[in-house]
């Protein structure tokens, strides 16, 4: 498998896979002896993690031929001085090339998509490669998810494996976590933790990417590396996981032709099954602003 991208989350993404110890992967960067260097790195942490898989650091992508699954992450992070339009366009050209590349080599492969803003280039690889939605989709949920399921297990003293939640819609502030469907060791929520501590955990998700670049001065990269590697998991070891991804939306939750987080099934085929939940009413217009809030970024795309 592949894995665009050998920044931050490129990296944590690839070791994480490598790890797994069921794929080959390549590691793809346009600079030079970055994606090599980190690639020997990881090689040389296999006897000590007890990994075989080889890791290949390329600056092209002729090593990346016949690859099961492509995940991109490539793209600029957003500076102070950039407006929103300006990351759209400068990454829509960043993964139109990668995705143009990829796609060449490797026919068969599915895309996961985590170069931001995610929803939108989401829909650029869909249009570049041709590839029906089952094949090309995003991490953004598995990511949100497991922060709003951090800061309720650190709220309720509970373990993080017995929180059960579920977080939809835009990568984005307007994303929507769904409370009605979230419990700790099959307890909802709300029988546990006051509406208003709730809400505060709710908003802190929705900023959670925000807080981490307030302290770090750039994009976290662990979370979002473990969220795209147990994406591959599922996929390449036919899971059949119900997880939330950006998913290609056709009238699904009322939304049509619009990449959105929701719960799917992920396989072997990729996406094999769009889960719809019974939303609360509330949660059905926080969905509906989130894919307004979505719309209104697709829009700046030169193809839209």
């Amino acid at each position: 498998m592949t894995v665009v991208g050998a920044g931050n989350v490129g990296a944590t993404a690839a070791q994480e896979i490598a790890r797994r110890d069921y794929a080959n992967v390549v590691l793809v960067d346009i600079k030079e002896n970055l994606p090599q260097g980190k690639a020997l790195d990881m090689n040389q942490a296999a006897p000590v993690l007890g990994y075989e898989p080889a890791v290949v650091g390329s600056n092209g992508y002729e090593e990346t031929e016949g690859s099961d699954i492509v995940v991109v992450t490539a793209g600029v992070p957003r500076t102070g001085d950039m407006s929103r339009d300006d990351l759209v366009t400068t990454n829509e050209r960043i993964v139109s090339s990668v995705v143009q590349e990829a796609v060449q080599g490797s026919p068969d492969a599915i895309l996961v998509i985590v170069s931001n803003p995610l929803d939108a280039m989401c829909h650029v690889a869909k249009d570049v490669s041709g590839w029906p939605r089952e094949r090309v989709f995003g991490m953004a949920g598995i990511l949100d998810t497991a922060r709003f399921r951090a800061f309720i297990a650190w709220e309720t003293g509970a373990s993080a494996k017995d929180v059960s939640a579920m977080v939809l819609g835009g990568h984005g502030d307007q994303m929507v976590p769904v409370v009605s469907a979230t419990t700790v060791g099959g307890v909802p929520v709300r029988e546990l933790v006051s509406d208003d501590r709730i809400e505060a955990m709710v908003e802190r998700t929705r900023k959670g990417g925000g807080e981490i670049v307030k302290l770090l001065g750039t994009s976290a990269w662990y979370a979002p590396g473990a969220a795209a590697a147990q994406m591959v998991d599922a996929i390449m070891l036919d899971q059949k996981r119900v997880l939330p991804c950006t998913a290609y939306l056709d009238g699904e939750y009322g939304i049509d032709g619009l990449y959105m987080g929701v719960p799917v099934k992920l396989g072997a085929a990729g996406i094999e099954e769009i889960v719809e939940l019974e939303l609360s009413e509330a949660e059905q217009e926080a969905m509906r602003a989130s894919a307004e809030a979505v719309r209104d970024v697709v829009s700046v795309l030169s193809g839209s």
